[in-house]
């Protein structure tokens, strides 16, 4: 199959080729290994050489794309093959839709979990070209594989940061989160959006300012789609990481109330997860924030979700915020004892199958005033 690929070979051989070759390479690990040692990868990667066919390289960007999924040391063959570049050429305007969506979802598995990928994207000028795609009024598939690319370049990648601030990223994503858009391209947008706002200051504060704190809660409201609602709840949640600013326009935009009817029962767990994870941000040196989450009945919500049939990722994050809002509010304390709260918590506190949610319980026991539980789940020193 590899052969076929060969230059000289007919352009209709060679597409049919790299679109055998990437369904042989779906989720099969071996087989994506065995097409690396035939030297299938530098064959796949000459066939994105500018002035070839424009259904050949797509094909080939295709085979690339699944080649490079859960495969490490795929991922730094095709960039030792100046896959990256040709990849990121394959972007350039003029294009067709089909080409863009794989070249982009193929430069997202490649800087999966790699650094050196995700830094020779910048380098070839991908963060910039990536942005315009989603500026662009092109195909809502290729605006999602662009989101997703972005999403992956800036994963603990401060340069490529500053560089999507630079490139006028956040504006462009924001604008994909806004009403109208497709729900994938929603959910793909508001990833990236958290993943940015994950370790960078400025990205904070750059999100707000493009409109998207209001944009994100506009996401929220019920009856959505889980992955938008998962995705939007933890770029707020993001957003707000020692950001006051954010934490209030957050309220402004309605988006605790949103938040909070989130927390309901019969809500997708991660949804759940993300959107206690966001109260937790929220209420950190806020009184006027945990006062908004107690009228807005997320106290209650908040102590329904330690109850047993519930995951330990979610007792963690609904103890977490259940921490913040009972530190140094009165109001809050008296609520969560109304609402059975203190027996929640020692019961999570007795049985917890992860050993941070057990510390969290502990913690929000302690400002509830409740030291002798603790100390007697702990144990006497001898």
């Amino acid at each position: 199959m590899v052969r076929l690929l060969a230059p000289g070979r007919s352009a209709a051989a060679q597409e049919a080729a790299a679109g055998a070759l990437r369904n042989l390479c779906s989720a099969n690990i071996q087989n994506c290994d065995s097409v690396r040692e035939c030297g299938g990868i530098a064959a796949l990667v000459g066939l994105l050489a500018p002035g070839g066919s424009a259904a050949v390289q797509g094909a080939a960007a295709g085979a690339l794309r699944n080649l490079c999924y859960n495969n490490a040391r795929n991922r730094d063959s095709v960039r030792s093959c100046g896959g990256v570049m040709a990849l990121v050429e394959l972007l350039a305007p003029g294009g067709s839709a089909a080409m863009h969506e794989q070249a982009a979802a193929a430069l997202h598995n490649l800087c999966n979990d790699n650094s050196q990928n995700r830094n020779s994207v910048r380098a070839c000028g991908g963060v910039a070209v990536l942005v315009g795609l989603l500026a662009s009024g092109g195909s809502a598939a290729v605006h999602v594989q662009a989101a997703r690319a972005l999403q992956n370049l800036c994963v603990g990648n401060t340069q490529n940061m500053d560089c999507m601030i630079e490139c006028g990223g956040f504006a462009a994503l924001v604008g994909l989160v806004a009403p109208g858009g497709t729900a994938a391209a929603q959910a793909a947008a508001a990833a990236a959006l958290a993943n940015l706002c994950k370790d960078n200051t400025q990205s904070r504060d750059s999100i707000r300012e493009c409109g998207g704190v209001a944009a994100l809660v506009g996401l929220l409201a019920p009856g959505g789609p889980a992955d938008v609602q998962g995705a939007a709840a933890a770029a707020l949640c993001n957003s707000c990481i020692i950001n006051t600013k954010n934490r209030d326009c957050v309220r402004w935009c309605g988006g605790i109330a949103a938040l909070v009817g989130l927390l309901a029962p019969g809500d997708s767990a991660t949804v759940q997860e993300y959107a206690a994870s966001a109260l937790a941000n929220f209420c950190i040196d806020n009184t006027t924030n945990k006062e908004c989450v107690r009228v807005c009945g997320g106290v209650a919500a908040l102590v329904g979700l330690l109850a047993p049939a519930h995951p330990a990722a979610v007792h963690h994050r609904a103890a977490c915020a259940l921490v913040c809002l009972t530190s140094e509010s009165g109001q809050s304390r008296d609520a969560v004892g109304a609402y059975g709260g203190v027996a929640a918590l020692e019961h999570v506190l007795a049985c917890a199958s992860s050993a941070s949610a057990h510390q969290l319980a502990a913690a929000a026991l302690r400002n509830l005033g409740r030291v002798q539980q603790v100390v007697n789940d702990l144990g006497h020193p001898d």
